[in-house]
């Protein structure tokens, strides 16, 4: 998979992320009871901030300034997967709105101004991010895509509304965001993996939505391979599925069962890996 994937998804995530954050507000605008638990702790409407200051974050990342949420820039260098919940819980803390209404006008107010301010900017730009990490910057958009897919199911059904997550825009998660994450720079995202599996395991990842892709943890790291290389797992997927099944908002056995996550291969590498791909 070559740059040139950037260029051609960068159209494709612009316009998933105007379409997701129309969506996410129009949910919120109409939705009753966010006071609902909706995910873990969080309430509905807390879920919806999380989303909103991560759009905060965003827009403020993409003009190169500093993040107006107090002390959420400070924590970004220092975060790993495995203490991504302290600074989530920090950055709710700080950014205290909890209205729909405001959330709604703010997430559409800052996905406007990214969009506007990125025009003209190439998609393969540099961002710095989480752990000392680096995206491009279509990286970006495509993580925030994902957080509106996910975070706006969790809102919806806490608060019995509709919400469907496109294939088209979901696959901007793996295809955009995770193989070129681990092309640029992983940084210290990794640093606390739990057991992590002491042998190769490379995965080779195809679906009717991506260019196929392949994911190598490689006894240290995870790194991004490539298509066509020797794979000791073939997983092909519907990329909505996997991406839930990935954030355990559906089960693995779910996920197989129905036939939008197949897998084929060296089956007994499977959990290992999965411990390497984990999600917060």
């Amino acid at each position: 998979m070559t740059a040139g994937v950037l260029r051609e998804r960068w159209p494709v995530a612009r316009e998933a992320l105007g379409e997701a954050a129309g969506r996410f507000a129009d949910l919120l605008r109409k939705a009753d009871g966010l006071e609902a638990r909706a995910v873990g702790g969080w309430s509905a409407a807390e879920a919806a901030a999380h989303v909103v200051a991560i759009g905060r974050m965003y827009e403020a990342m993409v003009r190169g300034e500093t993040i107006p949420i107090e002390g959420v820039q400070e924590g970004f260098p220092q975060a790993t997967i495995g203490n991504l919940k302290g600074l989530n819980e920090l950055t709710l803390a700080a950014f205290a709105e909890r209205d729909p209404a405001r959330l709604a006008d703010q997430i559409t107010a800052d996905v406007a101004s990214m969009l506007r301010h990125t025009e003209d900017d190439d998609p393969a730009r540099p961002i710095d991010w989480l752990g000392d990490s680096r995206v491009p910057l279509v990286g970006l958009f495509s993580h925030l895509v994902n957080e509106l897919m996910v975070h706006g199911k969790d809102v919806a059904e806490a608060t019995g509304m509709p919400w469907k997550i496109p294939n088209e825009a979901a696959a901007l998660f793996s295809e955009v965001f995770v193989v070129w994450i681990l092309r640029y720079d992983i940084g210290r995202l990794q640093e606390t993996i739990v057991r992590p599996p002491r042998r190769r395991i490379a995965v080779a990842f195809t679906s009717a939505y991506t260019e196929p892709f392949a994911l190598v943890w490689d006894g240290r790291r995870l790194v991004a391979g490539e298509p066509g290389q020797r794979a000791d797992l073939r997983i092909r997927f519907e990329p909505a599925t996997l991406n839930l099944m990935l954030f355990r908002r559906v089960s693995k056995l779910r996920a197989i069962l129905t036939g939008k996550v197949v897998v084929r291969g060296r089956l007994w590498l499977l959990p290992g890996f999965l411990r390497v791909v984990r999600m917060p």
